[in-house]
C-alpha cells in the first residue's frame, strides 16, 4: 500500500461504540486508542496500528456494528510531538491506585496494629490475640487468610461502617499455613469480636475450609476460645439455625486427618462442642470448657456461675476432656505443633538411651513396685515421648513416642495404680488411643505388666463389662502391625487385652526376664483353686507355708521361660534387645496421613 494512502480501521467484533476518543483531524500515536467497543459487558479499545491523523469517524457512539464494518480511517503521517501514546490518564508517579487503596485498607482494618484498645485489654488479661497464636504457630509468611473481610451479619442493628471496624472476619481468624512445612487449616475464634461466638458468617468461612481440608487431606488446628452461638445476627432471616453444616463437616473429618483443639479461656456450646470432636484436646490453666455457658446455665434454671466455676482445667484434666495440660498459650501452641509431628511422616532418627538400664529398672522382688514410665522414656528416643490423657484413666498410659525417628503409639499399664488393674476408665482410654493409632498408620507397642481387669462390687457400678470390652473390639480391629513386650504380670483378660485380644494377635509377644503369666493373679488362683486344703489346715503358720510354697511353685510354673518354652509367647528376651523387636513394627510411609487411600475408620470416639 502507498505510503500516503489512507488506513481502514475495521470492527474487530461486533458490538457496540461507546467512545471515540479522538475528533477527526487530531494525529495520533500508534498503540493509541481511536474506538472503543462493548462487547458481552466488557469494553475493548480499538487501537491505531500507525502514527497519522484521524479521519472523520464512519460510526457514532451508541451505533451497533458488525465484524469487519468500516470504523474510520487513519491518514498515515508523524504524530506532533507530546501527542500522548495512549488517551486514558495515568496514576501520578509513585501514586495509588484508588481501588488497590480500599483493598488494602480494609485488610488493615482488622489487624492487631489497628485495634489496639481491643489488643492492650487482650494483654491486660495476660492473653495473646489470635492472630498473635496463629502468627507461632504456622511457618513464618505461610499464611493464606480466607475470610478477613467479613463482618457480622447485624446491619439491621448497626453501621455498616462500625461493623466494619468492630468485627474483622466476623470474629473467625482462619486460612491455610504450614506447620514444619507440612500445610494445614488453621483457625481461631477471636474473642475480641464479640466474644468469640459462633457468626452466620464465620460458620460459612468454617464450612468452606472444612471442604477444603477434606479433599487436600490437611490437619486441622482449631483455637476453640468463645462463647457458642451468637443470637445478634439479625440479617439473616432464620428460625434456629439448625441446619447450620459446619458441626457435620468438621466431625466427619475425624480419622481422615489430625483435628488438633486448643482451649485457653473460656470455651462454651458450639465451640466446645467442636472443641470436643478433636482427636486431641489442648487446654490451658486459664480454661473453663463447658458444652453451656453461664447464661445458658442460668436460662435453664440451673443456677448462676461465674464462667471460671463451669469446667475449670482441674475437672477438665481429670475427667479425661483435656489430653494435654498447657501453662499458657504459648505452651499450647509448641504442644500442638510437637503432636502434629507424629502423624507427619518419619524424621531424622534421635537418640535412644543407653538400652543397658532396661534391664536395672524393675526390682527382681515380684511384688515391688517401679516407675513405668522410666521404661517408656528410656525405650525410645531422648524427648520424644508424648504423653495423653495423664490426668484421667491413671491406671494405663498412652503416649505417642519415636523410636528412630520413627512415630508410634504406647500403650502401657501402671503398677503404682492398682496394681495395674484394667478399670472402666482405663480401658476406655485404651481402646480411644487404639483407634487414634490405627486410624493414622501408627503401630503400636503394649507394655502389659497387669494382674488383670479391675473386679468387685464397686468396679461393676463402674460398667466395666462394657468398657472392658472395649479394648477387646478395638484390639481386634486394628489394622496397624503390633507389638507386645510383657514387662511383669500378664494374667488373664487383662493380659490378653494389652495384646490386642491375645498373644497370638500381635506381630510379636515377647517378655522380659521379670516376667509372670497365668489364667488369674497367681495368689487368688491358689487361694480359690487349693480352699478346701487349706481350709483343713488347722495351723495358722503351717497354712501360711503351705500357701506360699504353692504360691511359689505357680509363680515358678508361669515364669516367662516356661510360657515361651511351651509357645505361647514368641521368646524372653534381654530388655536390652527390645529395640530389635520394635523396630519390626515399621512399614515404609507408615504414619503419613495423606497416604491413605481413604478412612481406615469411619471417626475416632470422642471418647
Amino acid at each position: 500500500m502507498p505510503a500516503s494512502a489512507d488506513l481502514s480501521v475495521l470492527a474487530p467484533f461486533a458490538g457496540v461504540v461507546v467512545a471515540i476518543p479522538l475528533a477527526g483531524g487530531q494525529p495520533v500515536r500508534a498503540g493509541s486508542p481511536v474506538v472503543v467497543l462493548e462487547a458481552m459487558k466488557m469494553e475493548h479499545e480499538v487501537l491505531a496500528e500507525i502514527d497519522g491523523v484521524v479521519g472523520e469517524p464512519a460510526v457514532s457512539v451508541g451505533d451497533a456494528v458488525e465484524e469487519g464494518q468500516l470504523l474510520l480511517t487513519l491518514t498515515p503521517g508523524k504524530a506532533a510531538e507530546g501527542t500522548a501514546t495512549e488517551q486514558l490518564p495515568a496514576s501520578e508517579p509513585g501514586g495509588e491506585r484508588a481501588d488497590v487503596k480500599l483493598v488494602r485498607e480494609r485488610h488493615e482494618i482488622g489487624l492487631d496494629a489497628a485495634r489496639t484498645e481491643a489488643v492492650a485489654r487482650r494483654h491486660e488479661h495476660g492473653r495473646r490475640t489470635a492472630r498473635e497464636n496463629l502468627a507461632e504457630l504456622l511457618d513464618e509468611g505461610s499464611f493464606v487468610e480466607y475470610g478477613p473481610l467479613l463482618f457480622a451479619a447485624q446491619e439491621q442493628r448497626r453501621t455498616r461502617e462500625e461493623l466494619i471496624a468492630r468485627t474483622p472476619a466476623d470474629g473467625l481468624v482462619a486460612g491455610l499455613g504450614q506447620v514444619a512445612g507440612r500445610e494445614c487449616v488453621a483457625m481461631s475464634y477471636d474473642y475480641t469480636v464479640l466474644a468469640g461466638t459462633q457468626g452466620m458468617r464465620n460458620h460459612l468461612k468454617k464450612d468452606r475450609l472444612f471442604e477444603i481440608a477434606e479433599r487436600r487431606r490437611l490437619p486441622v488446628v482449631l483455637f476453640a476460645e468463645g462463647g457458642g452461638g451468637r443470637p445478634g445476627d439479625v440479617d439473616m432471616p432464620i428460625v434456629a439455625g439448625l441446619d447450620c453444616r459446619a458441626f457435620a463437616l468438621f466431625a466427619s473429618l475425624s480419622g481422615l486427618v489430625p483435628l488438633v483443639g486448643i482451649a485457653a479461656g473460656y470455651c462454651f456450646a458450639g465451640n466446645a462442642a467442636l472443641l470436643g470432636c478433636c482427636d486431641v484436646v489442648i487446654a490451658t490453666e486459664n480454661s473453663s470448657i463447658g458444652m453451656g455457658g453461664p447464661a445458658m446455665i442460668e436460662g435453664g434454671g440451673l443456677g448462676s456461675y461465674h464462667p471460671s466455676e463451669v469446667g475449670p482445667i482441674g475437672v477438665q484434666h481429670e475427667n479425661g476432656v483435656v489430653d494435654l495440660r498447657a501453662a499458657d498459650e504459648r505452651e499450647a501452641v509448641s504442644l500442638a505443633k510437637r503432636y502434629l509431628s507424629y502423624f507427619a511422616g518419619p524424621s531424622a532418627p534421635g537418640t535412644l538411651p543407653d538400652a543397658a538400664l532396661l534391664r536395672e529398672l524393675i526390682p527382681e522382688q515380684r511384688k515391688r513396685v517401679y516407675d513405668v514410665r522410666r521404661i517408656v522414656h528410656t525405650l525410645f528416643d531422648e524427648d520424644s515421648v508424648l504423653e495423653l490423657r495423664d490426668g484421667f484413666g491413671a491406671g494405663m498410659i498412652t503416649a505417642l513416642a519415636r523410636h528412630e525417628g520413627r512415630a508410634l503409639g504406647v500403650l502401657a499399664n501402671d503398677p503404682a495404680h492398682l496394681g495395674g488393674a484394667i478399670d472402666a476408665d482405663s480401658a476406655d482410654k485404651a481402646a480411644r488411643f487404639l483407634q487414634l493409632c490405627d486410624s493414622f498408620e501408627l503401630p503400636i507397642l503394649f507394655l502389659c505388666d497387669t494382674p488383670g481387669f479391675m473386679v468387685g462390687p464397686g468396679a461393676e457400678k463402674t460398667a466395666t463389662v462394657r468398657h472392658f470390652a472395649r479394648l477387646f473390639l478395638a484390639g481386634a480391629n486394628l489394622s496397624v502391625p503390633t507389638g507386645t513386650i510383657v514387662l511383669r504380670k500378664g494374667y488373664g483378660l487383662g493380659a490378653q487385652a494389652m495384646a490386642g485380644g491375645g498373644f497370638k494377635v500381635p506381630q510379636f509377644t515377647v517378655a522380659w526376664p521379670t516376667s509372670e503369666f497365668g489364667a488369674m493373679g497367681l495368689e487368688g488362683a491358689v487361694r480359690l483353686g487349693m480352699r478346701r486344703e487349706l481350709e483343713a489346715i488347722e495351723d495358722d503358720r503351717e497354712r501360711e507355708r503351705v500357701f506360699e510354697a504353692t504360691v511359689a511353685a505357680a509363680y515358678e510354673r508361669g515364669r516367662g521361660v516356661n510360657m515361651a518354652a511351651y509357645g505361647e509367647i514368641d521368646d524372653v528376651i534381654d530388655p536390652a534387645d527390645s529395640h530389635r523387636w520394635i523396630a519390626t513394627l515399621f512399614e515404609p510411609g507408615s504414619g503419613e496421613w495423606w497416604r491413605q487411600p481413604g478412612k481406615r475408620r469411619p471417626y475416632v470416639d470422642a471418647w
